[in-house]
């Protein structure tokens, strides 16, 4: 059992799905249940996804977990160019999140790696 609030890329993710839920409070309001429920839901998923896997009984479990985590940030990723592309955000903004979010996504891919290695 790993303890999730000490990994990094559970603290950035963390961080992320505050700049999200910032960030898409300034959408219209059209948007509501659209694009701004699903980077919502989408960015808690990472952090949560990563939380829930950490308190799994073996490492398989917790490296699905991690995987669904990872989906989560590539929807995200799609979700916020589509954004981008409304001129819902500034492009400065959209490439500032989308360092974030590969930062993220390679985190949990090395802390997998390293968790199958362990396991070989």
């Amino acid at each position: 059992m790993h303890n999730f609030k000490e990994l990094k890329f559970w603290q950035k993710s963390v961080d992320l799905s505050v700049v999200i839920y910032k960030l898409t409070s300034t959408f219209p309001n059209e948007e509501k249940f659209g694009l701004v429920s699903q980077l919502r839901r989408a960015s808690v998923s990472i952090a949560s996804n990563i939380a829930e896997g950490s308190s799994r009984n073996g490492d398989k479990e917790f490296l699905h977990f991690l995987s669904i985590a990872i989906g989560s940030a590539y929807e995200i990723e799609t979700q916020l160019i589509i954004a981008s592309k409304l001129d819902y955000i500034k492009e400065i903004e959209l490439d500032n999140l989308l360092i974030q979010i590969t930062e993220i996504q390679k985190m949990i891919f090395s802390f997998s790696k390293r968790i199958k290695e362990k396991n070989q």
